[in-house]
């Protein structure tokens, strides 16, 4: 999580500042409503306000160089403050002198049961989600490298139900002092939503097939699909039939080329059902499949890659007979299929 810095902030090492960020802005919002005048989970939650969530933690390392200047860096904060022999910590590294790392604390340091059974509570009535919405901090003294860190964090408070754009939850923040050597050196306040996300409803729109590519090369196929009819490429130097399209002869390299129409009969040469992903503008009925993608050979000898309707998606056979149709899939597209019967 990044934090941001106010150097005019820093009043020296007995001055108090605050630093309040803002986490995301739809929980923050002036809409926010109180959900229902009774709410007995919050009666539930309110007991653990004032217990602790952790207690006697122990920084996983002390204040160091390394760590200051990883942080200068990916935070592009060049102050000569935070450099050489009389380098100080940047203040909002607070937090970061405290946290376990993604093995966590191995020292015994950790949440308290009163934290778990809060939490708990509130994923067992649906309040599933997270997310972090502010923090605020406090600085008593200046961090300095070798200052060893302890701290303890205690459950500060829990809001009634609120009503946010983000769904419905509480927020709880908890507050954590944080003590260098012993003595304190700031005040660490961090805010959660935990809630049951809104149900938002998207707008149903019909399926549609994906869209050919045309271009230049393939835009005369397609322009006979239109007219209802299947065209194959002839090279005019060899009389080789080939399909799909290309720009040229693959038999003899000639470029020059013109046209004959299939007349639609073809037998299945090899086919694949398609189980997964679910596609609902590829299934009969709009379920999303399984169906049937078919290399069909054409009685010319080449072969093209389409549908197979007109049977179910497991009777499709090699070898078995079929015939060419033209399916509207949508208004604006339509596509070159090709029919079996279940007794052909």
């Amino acid at each position: 999580m990044s934090e941001r810095e106010d150097e005019d902030a820093v009043r020296g090492p007995e001055g108090v500042v605050r630093d309040s960020q803002v986490r995301d802005s739809e929980v923050r919002n002036p809409d926010v409503q109180e959900h229902e005048p009774q709410d007995r989970l919050y009666e539930q939650l309110a007991v653990y306000e004032g217990r602790a969530a952790a207690t006697g933690g122990t920084g996983k390392d002390p204040v160091n160089e390394p760590m200051i200047r990883h942080w200068c860096e990916a935070m592009g904060d060049t102050s000569a403050a935070y450099r050489g022999p009389d380098a100080v910590a940047p203040p909002t590294m607070l937090q970061a002198w405290t946290m376990g790392g993604l093995s966590g604390h191995t020292d015994g340091t950790g949440r308290s049961a009163a934290y778990d059974e809060m939490f708990a509570l509130l994923d067992s009535a649906g309040y599933t989600s997270v997310v972090a919405t502010d923090c605020e901090q406090e600085y008593l003294r200046p961090l300095r490298p070798g200052d060893r860190i302890t701290f303890d964090t205690v459950i500060e408070s829990v809001s009634r139900r609120k009503t946010t754009k983000l769904g419905t939850g509480y927020f709880v923040t908890t507050r954590t002092d944080v003590r260098a050597d012993g003595q304190p050196a700031g005040t660490h306040r961090f805010r959660i939503l935990k809630y049951r996300p809104a149900q938002r409803r998207k707008p149903v729109e019909p399926a549609v097939r994906p869209r050919p590519v045309i271009n230049r090369d393939n835009a005369g196929f397609w322009a006979g699909v239109a007219e209802h009819r299947l065209l194959v490429q002839r090279c005019t130097d060899c009389a080789t039939l080939r399909l799909p399209w290309l720009p040229g002869c693959n038999a003899c390299g000639g470029a020059e080329w013109d046209t004959v129409e299939a007349g639609g009969k073809g037998t299945v040469f090899s086919h694949v059902v398609m189980h997964h992903p679910p596609f609902p503008a590829f299934g009969p009925t709009g379920e999303g499949g399984p169906y049937a993608v078919a290399l069909i050979e054409l009685a010319e000898g080449v072969r093209i890659v389409s549908n197979v309707v007109g049977v179910p998606y497991d009777k499709v056979r090699v070898g078995m007979p079929v015939q060419l149709e033209f399916l509207r899939t949508d208004p604006d597209l339509e596509l070159p299929v090709f029919r079996a019967s279940e007794g052909g």
